[in-house]
């Protein structure tokens, strides 16, 4: 058991949690500290719970639906000891993100594999959900405002204001989402909308804000932005 990392995870559909997460070999029984937590409010609400009782370097959060697949902890950490020594102040980093304006990572989302950005790890100024970490020293929490969008932005964005460094680093994980690419549900949008104008609130002297599913500008009210996006991709 690696003493170097610990897991949480939000819980609303126990199949899919053990098809996917409790799935992952690093996940066996014995081989990581895993904290689920079911009918939490909000990421934070969870993800600021685990912190306050774990003494692991760093914090993963990870969503129910993504499958670890073997070794990648191992993989994980590596990238993070790279990444180190490229980016001292190194205090958030995950699979996938964006850095420059670009996509970065190394993901199979929904049968379909992801690669890109070019060679990792690399900086990023903001991070994808499904899995990432918080070094537990830096002092970064959630904010429970955000619900369950944006927090991985948002943290990568606290890090970069304290002048701390985010990462994108190559552990290669599976998003086993039943949900579709396109076409989202109306109670979807509605909670992402609800998320990305708190968002665009928050950070409204940082914006343009890229993140790997939509750009925030300060243009427009947050709610009109997500609606525009989903039409395009549906």
């Amino acid at each position: 058991m690696s003493k170097e990392l610990a897991f949480v995870a939000c819980v609303n559909d126990r199949e899919t949690l053990g098809r996917c997460l409790l799935a992952s070999p690093c996940l066996a029984p014995g081989q990581q500290v895993l904290s689920l937590f079911e009918g939490a409010a909000s990421a934070a609400q969870a993800f600021n719970a685990a912190l306050a009782y774990g003494d692991s370097e760093w914090l993963v959060y990870v969503h129910q639906d993504v499958f670890l697949p073997e070794g990648w902890e191992r993989e994980f950490l590596a990238g993070l000891a790279t990444a180190q020594q490229r980016l001292p102040r190194l205090a958030v980093a995950g699979v996938f993100g964006v850095g420059q304006g670009r996509l970065l990572g190394h993901v199979v989302d929904r049968g379909r594999l992801l690669r890109e950005g070019g060679e990792l790890p690399a900086a990023a100024e903001t991070l994808d959900e499904l899995c990432f970490a918080v070094r537990r020293a830096c002092g970064i929490r959630l904010d429970p405002a955000l619900g369950f969008d944006f927090y991985a932005a948002d943290a990568a964005l606290q890090a970069q204001e304290q002048g701390l460094h985010v990462a994108v680093v190559d552990a290669c994980c599976e998003h086993r989402s039943s949900l579709p690419r396109a076409g989202f549900a109306e109670a979807f949008v509605q909670r992402f909308a609800a998320s990305a104008t708190a968002f665009q609130h928050k950070w409204r002297h940082r914006l343009p804000v890229v993140t790997p599913c939509i750009t925030l500008t300060a243009d427009s009210p947050a709610e009109a932005q997500v609606r525009a996006a989903a039409l395009r991709a549906g």
